[in-house]
């Protein structure tokens, strides 16, 4: 298969691959597809959901209710600890 390619679009893949985080021209394209194909996986609830959820972020950081980074990590690495207790339970 053969691709006919606008000079912006060349420019954006080229960004990507200069990036580090692909290999080829293919790499590019198939995650921008699989990214494409989970978003449109996604229901009417979940996307509400995630709006809801970064609007109530934005407010609280109007609030000044901000943690730094180390206590961000904590909170996050936390949340893993308690997703591998649940998980390696169930084994």
């Amino acid at each position: 298969m053969q691709l006919r390619i606008s000079p912006d679009l060349e420019k954006l893949i080229k960004r990507r691959l200069s990036s580090g985080g692909y290999t080829n021209v293919e790499d590019v394209l198939r995650r921008a597809l699989e990214a494409q194909d989970a978003e449109e996986s996604w229901t009417d609830d979940e996307r509400r959901a995630l709006s809801a959820h970064i609007e109530e972020g934005y407010l609280q950081a109007e609030r000044g209710e901000l943690i730094d980074g180390a206590q961000a990590g904590r909170e996050i690495q936390a949340m893993k600890d308690g997703w591998r207790r649940e998980h390696s339970s169930k084994r």
